[in-house]
């Protein structure tokens, strides 16, 4: 079987991929029929011996995954992700045209994966994300009241980790991120959805930043934007995009 995973980095301690997207990092209550995951697939990398997730990305969500190869190194980073010492990049296209750069500070009720619980009142945590904005495009395509529609291109900074945090927030300001079925816009879904043949969430991590739980050597671990990614981002064209390489 062929590996869906692209090694990005690999020590004694640390396993960092490249997930595409629609890939399942786990099992999930939500995708009980699901047989393909990452973990096994990161576990075939380590010659079959255990990893551990040290944080999780969206099914939807392609770009850098982090694995510990050990328990201690597992907890370590945890502790290091608990203590905001983690940071993480992403690249989003959104409707609209973003303001150039903001913070949203805007709490978020947690979303439970049981479904069982969706009916139990849940609590609300802090949530902020800083975003930057990198280009826009308009194209003369009609889709909701306007003759043109436009988009753009985003860098996203989490700095908390709540479930679905950065396609809630984008929604909460007005830019849901293209792809989204949940919390994006159906039109514009469905007109990139047919006109690149594929319907994928555009949101990917392209950079994870920390220091090595064990050598406290700064880390950095980079990941361009898969081939479906960049399909979409085709109607930027003329722009010169700051993608990482």
């Amino acid at each position: 079987m062929l590996n869906p995973l692209t090694e990005i980095y690999r020590d004694d301690w640390l396993l960092a991929v490249h997930k595409p997207a629609g890939l399942l990092v786990h099992r999930s209550p939500i995708d009980k029929h699901e047989t393909e995951f990452a973990l096994q697939y990161a576990r075939a990398m380590n010659g079959g011996e255990h990893v551990y997730p040290v944080h999780r990305l969206d099914r939807p969500t392609s770009g850098v995954l982090l694995f510990a190869r050990d328990p201690e190194t597992a907890r370590a980073l945890g502790l290091a992700m608990m203590a905001g010492a983690v940071s993480k990049t992403y690249l989003a296209m959104v409707r609209g045209w973003a303001p150039e750069q903001g913070v949203i500070d805007h709490p978020l009720r947690e979303e439970p994966e049981d479904r069982r619980l969706k009916g139990q009142e849940q609590p609300v945590r802090e949530a902020l994300t800083r975003y930057r904005r990198l280009a826009t495009t308009e194209l003369p395509v009609a889709i909701e009241r306007y003759p043109t529609s436009r988009y753009s291109l985003v860098e996203l900074k989490p700095e908390t980790g709540r479930k679905h945090q950065l396609r809630r927030h984008m929604k909460h300001i007005n830019h849901p991120i293209i792809g989204d079925a949940n919390h994006g816009r159906g039109r514009h879904n469905r007109y990139f959805a047919e006109r690149f043949g594929q319907g994928r969430l555009m949101l990917a991590a392209t950079e994870l930043r920390l220091r090595h739980p064990v050598t406290d050597e700064p880390l950095c671990l980079k990941a361009h934007p898969e081939s479906s990614f960049l399909q979409v981002l085709a109607i930027f064209e003329g722009n010169d995009l700051p993608l990482p390489q």
